[in-house]
Formats: C-alpha cells, sequence, structure tokens
C-alpha cells in the first residue's frame, strides 16, 4: 500500500541509501545505479540514481508506470536523459517497464547514449529479449539488473524472472544470470562501439532514419 511506499521513500541525494552507496562510489572510484523509491513532498516517484565518486548525482523518474504502481506513484517528470561520466562514457537510465516502449531506449540513443543503465523489478516474461531488440535498433550496450524470488503482498504473487544481463551493440548477451541466480557479473567493453551506427556499408541506422514520416 502508500502507506508502505512512504515508510521506505527517501529524498534524492539525501536517504541513508544514497549515503552508502555514495560512500561506496568515492571509495572505489566508480559509479553507481540503483532503484529506489523516491520521496519529493507528497508525492512520490519510483526512481534510480546515478552517483559518480566525486560525488555528483543524476536523477531519473520512471516514465510509463506499471500496473499497481499507479495506485502508488506519481508520473515520471525529468524525461529521458544522457550524462557523461568518467572518460567521457555517456550513461543513459530507464526503469523496468520502460522497457515496453522502443521511444525510451530510442530517445536515449539519439541524446548520445554508449550504455543504457536498467534496473528492473520485471514480472513479465518479455523483456530480455526484447532488450536484445532495443540493443540492436540503437546501436547501444544495455544493462538490465533483475530482481529474482517471490513476494506475496496485499493478496498478491509476484514471481520475478530475474535473468539480469549484460548486452552488446548487436543485442548479443555479454554476460548473463539465471532466473533464480542473484550475483554479479562483470564485463569489459569499449563504450565508443556504441558511437558507430553502422548497418552495412550503405546503411547507418540513425543516418537512414525519415524521421518526418514517423509524426502520428
Amino acid at each position: 500500500n502508500k502507506e508502505e511506499v512512504f515508510s521506505v521513500a527517501e529524498e534524492a541525494g539525501k536517504g541513508e541509501t544514497y549515503f552508502v552507496l555514495n560512500d561506496i562510489a568515492n571509495s572505489i572510484n566508480c559509479n553507481i545505479v540503483y532503484g529506489y523509491p523516491e520521496l519529493d513532498g507528497n508525492n512520490l516517484f519510483n526512481s534510480c540514481m546515478l552517483i559518480m565518486p566525486d560525488g555528483r548525482f543524476y536523477n531519473y523518474r520512471k516514465t510509463h508506470l506499471f500496473n499497481r504502481e499507479k495506485l502508488f506513484f506519481s508520473p515520471g517528470d525529468t524525461g529521458f536523459q544522457v550524462f557523461t561520466i568518467l572518460n567521457g562514457v555517456k550513461i543513459g537510465m530507464m526503469i523496468c517497464f520502460d522497457w515496453q516502449f522502443p521511444e525510451a531506449a530510442r530517445t536515449l540513443a539519439l541524446l548520445g547514449a554508449q550504455i543504457i543503465c536498467h534496473p528492473a523489478n520485471l514480472v513479465l516474461p518479455w523483456c530480455q529479449q526484447a532488450m536484445k531488440t532495443r540493443c540492436l535498433e540503437n546501436r547501444v550496450f544495455a544493462v538490465t539488473a533483475n530482481r529474482i524470488g517471490t513476494e506475496i503482498n496485499a493478496g498478491e504473487i509476484f514471481n520475478f524472472t530475474g535473468q539480469s544481463q549484460i548486452l552488446n551493440t548487436r543485442g548479443e548477451v555479454l554476460s548473463s544470470l539465471s532466473v533464480s541466480e542473484e550475483g554479479t557479473i562483470t564485463v569489459e567493453i569499449n563504450p565508443e562501439e556504441a558511437n558507430d551506427k553502422t548497418v552495412t556499408e550503405r546503411n547507418d541506422a540513425f543516418k537512414d532514419r525519415r524521421p518526418e514520416f514517423y509524426k502520428l
């Protein structure tokens, strides 16, 4: 229920979760993306945050709310943004059900994202496959970090689909976990590969777009 969400929600850049992860990012010189329930006044948002080792942080509020989330959360109002981290790498964020909408990943890619970070609590069975298409059509890397296990709450049963994965710009799985596996996976990539949108010697995934015909 909404009261339960309020009890664990945190203000952006002020909660206990933020301070713990900020210390980790600083101590091991890494960037961290994590999801959390955000409190802003009397409003709740399903949010995720990018923390940089120098203390900077950027917040994204989920654009497309899923099912019962509409009972608790306000629709995100940040829009899709891209942030530059260490060595000029460009990061975009989307959350869980955002995968259903091709416009989410496409917007991030058009803004220059090389890696899409995608924290999730997925219960539908299609996302892991769909994200392969998102990477292929946009020529970006994607990291989906998904929950595992089963939760019973308010009389409803939620079976999470696991299968966290890292995908390359061709939609290929570089590393993944199983449906029930909790763990950490590490992959070395060259983010600049995402700058190459070549499909064939005569085709470019972005230059060949005809946006004048996409309007509704």
